[in-house]
């Protein structure tokens, strides 16, 4: 690999800020133009929601943003960057929200928003300027999407709410990030702030502890949609909810794909973005990360999204002091908000950059860092909230569970490259270079630390282990981009446009094809030995896009929603075999479809009932399971319904519980 292309003597782009369109001397604080922009931020979001087309002001808020910031030369880089601000705007003034008489109601959230964002142009003095220049991988980023959102959404396009329940259910974490989720809708705000109304919706300390930005996020994009803070059954917001995670993963693709474009800057052109690009892609695509969606591992999945997004903008913050600071103070509340542990690294990436530029923020250091330090108070609130009250950090980060591994040998092959990459001389002088040695040292050593500490307490790398080794996935990832400037640019070819543009494209296209076989096991026709599928078609993915993730849980959802729970008030016990798992989700889905996931805290003990089914168990066996019972039954605020799934089983359950003075009412439900 040649390095000629990376020598540069100074690198504009990544220091001077974007030159700013300035308004007119005189006029640009004119007092009437604040009044009609005021007025058209609240005129607006009341026609529309008098037209139910809440859900335009979604676009609207975007592109009101995206023309006050000067923050990269391209359309798809400045709508990236707006829509970011607006989600860490949405997550700290949700706060608001929360505690205001109005709650999450669209009319009133969004007159806010746009007002700020209109006496925040006023002040600045900017006239509204969106550029409008498109480039060749950015079709590259908006395809990753697209295709991603094709594979994680087939198994489901077209089938009902009911059927998707069987995609839905492939996981407990799923059915708690729903309860978080389905409580925010009914208080109105973040649950941390609603804890006595909230524990009705999740099980509690759930509401105090968990980190509920992306439940709150998706909520107030919920109710756009809806043109209603009324979320209507559950069994149609699950369906709604299932499709934001997938569009979540998706957009956490295409996010990885313009981040490592965005580290490499300008000088990434032509053969050498796509190849970055299409690395990206493929890696995402064929590895482990997509069973994100299977195991319901919402939130991380939204704060991966955001921390990539984050960590970019950091490493190369080519914007203004003004865009530096809001860019930042959207990348620490949105990350801390949605995912805490992934907060260390967005500030070690923060306490770099005012190093590594620190020359650029002199002028005003004093101001830079009073506004940032006001962002970390606020990125921190949830989260000193919840160690206040209920968490213990020291037991949680050692909780065993289900995992999600990254690949490691991608992991640590791209991030020893970006390593190498960052240590040339001629990257040293820069200071994107600076910065992505910074991250990658840093977020190595806080993985060591983290892993060394569980190796010494526990002695194995648990859950939160693998949380923090995806994060050094994206890392490693978005880095690539710098890795592609090692690569020699191809020279200018000679003749007309056109030809040149064809030397691109092509160059593009075979750079693209090879890595999507080097990383992606892709082999374009070309068939395996032994007549064997390519490893591209064995993949988690492809899997996933043909139904194999679906979960057991279609015939319970089915009669639930359908037979079971028609007319029920009161908990709901389901025990429609001997297999205590699927006793468990039955009841845990139960509860969702009624609103009352918070009596899931006793209902545990449904994992440990192992009758209901037509196949006859041992007595030892029964009697075990039968304490069980009674158990979460005791722990029920009323009378619950017990559904079991045999007939003789429940005349029995019927007479031994009665026998024993419980209340609760036993119904034969069979699954078929």
């Amino acid at each position: 690999m040649a390095t000629r292309s990376a020598v540069v003597k100074s690198n504009p782009a990544e220091t001077r800020p974007t030159p700013q369109a300035e308004a007119p001397a005189g006029g640009a604080r004119r007092w009437t133009v604040l009044g009609a922009a005021l007025a058209l931020s609240w005129a607006l979001p009341l026609l529309l929601h008098a037209l139910h087309l809440d859900v335009v002001l979604i676009p609207v808020l975007v592109l009101s943003i995206a023309a006050l910031l000067r923050v990269g030369g391209g359309l798809l880089d400045r709508l990236v960057v707006a829509t970011f601000v607006l989600c860490g705007a949405v997550m700290a003034f949700g706060l608001l929200f929360s505690v205001w008489p109005w709650g999450l109601a669209p009319v009133p959230g969004a007159g806010v928003l746009l007002s700020v964002v209109s006496v925040c142009g006023w002040l600045a003095g900017r006239r509204p300027h969106i550029p409008l220049r498109v480039r060749g991988s950015d079709s590259v980023v908006l395809a990753t999407v697209a295709v991603v959102w094709h594979y994680v959404h087939h198994p489901v396009a077209g089938k009902s709410a009911v059927d998707r329940l069987a995609y839905f259910v492939t996981s407990e974490d799923r059915l708690g990030h729903f309860s978080y989720f389905d409580g925010i809708h009914h208080v109105g705000g973040y649950a941390f702030l609603h804890q006595e109304a909230a524990k009705a919706y999740m099980m509690t300390p759930a509401e105090a502890v968990y980190p509920q930005g992306s439940h709150f996020l998706l909520v107030w994009i919920d109710v756009l949609v809806k043109s209603s803070t009324d979320g209507g059954p559950a069994v149609d917001m699950t369906s709604r909810y299932l499709l934001y995670v997938m569009a979540a993963y998706a957009l956490f693709c295409g996010a990885l794909v313009w981040a490592a474009r965005w580290i490499g800057g300008p000088r990434l052109r032509g053969w050498r973005a796509a190849a970055v690009c299409a690395t990206v892609v493929a890696v995402m695509m064929s590895g482990s990360m997509v069973q994100l969606i299977e195991k319901g591992f919402d939130s991380e999945t939204i704060g991966l999204l955001f921390l990539a997004v984050a960590l970019a903008l950091l490493v190369r913050p080519a914007m203004g002091r003004a865009e530096f600071v809001l860019v930042a103070a959207a990348g620490l509340i949105a990350v801390t908000f949605v995912y805490n542990l992934y907060g260390a690294l967005v500030g070690i990436a923060l306490a770099a950059v005012l190093v590594v530029h620190r020359r650029r923020f002199a002028p005003r250091r004093r101001l830079v860092i009073g506004a940032l330090a006001g962002a970390t108070v606020i990125a921190a609130l949830p989260s000193v909230f919840s160690v206040l009250t209920k968490l213990d950090v020291a037991k949680t980060s050692n909780l065993a569970g289900p995992m999600v591994i990254p690949d490691r040998p991608v992991f640590i092959g791209c991030g020893l490259l970006a390593l190498v990459a960052a240590s040339l001389p001629v990257n040293r002088r820069t200071g994107t270079g600076q910065m992505v040695l910074a991250l990658v040292v840093g977020a190595t050593a806080v993985i060591g630390v983290f892993g060394a500490w569980q190796k010494h307490t526990i002695g194995y790398y648990s859950y939160y282990f693998e949380k923090l080794a995806a994060a050094g996935l994206v890392i490693a990832l978005i880095s690539v981009g710098l890795v592609g400037l090692m690569f020699q640019p191809a020279v200018r070819t000679a003749g007309s446009v056109l030809r040149r543009r064809a030397d691109v494209l092509l160059r593009s296209v075979l750079a693209s094809a090879a890595a999507l076989s080097l990383f992606g096991h892709v082999q374009w026709g070309v068939p395996s030995g032994w007549s064997r599928p390519s490893a591209w078609y064995d993949n988690t993915m492809v899997k996933w896009a043909r139904g194999e993730g679906k979960s057991d849980m279609g015939p319970p959802a089915n009669v639930l929603v359908r037979r079971d729970l028609e007319g029920v008030d009161a908990p709901v016990i389901a025990l429609y075999g001997n297999e205590s798992y699927l006793n468990l989700k039955s009841t845990f889905l139960a509860q969702i479809l009624t609103h009352r996931a918070g009596t899931m805290v006793g209902l545990y003990e449904v994992f440990y009932v192992k009758i209901g089914g037509p196949v006859s168990v041992d007595e030892k066996q029964y009697q075990a399971s039968l304490d069980h019972l009674k158990v979460a039954i005791a722990s029920c605020p009323a009378p619950p319904k017990v559904l079991v799934g045999d007939r003789a089983t429940a005349d029995r359950l019927q007479r031994e519980l009665a026998a024993a003075g419980s209340a609760a009412t036993v119904v034969h439900a069979p699954l078929n």
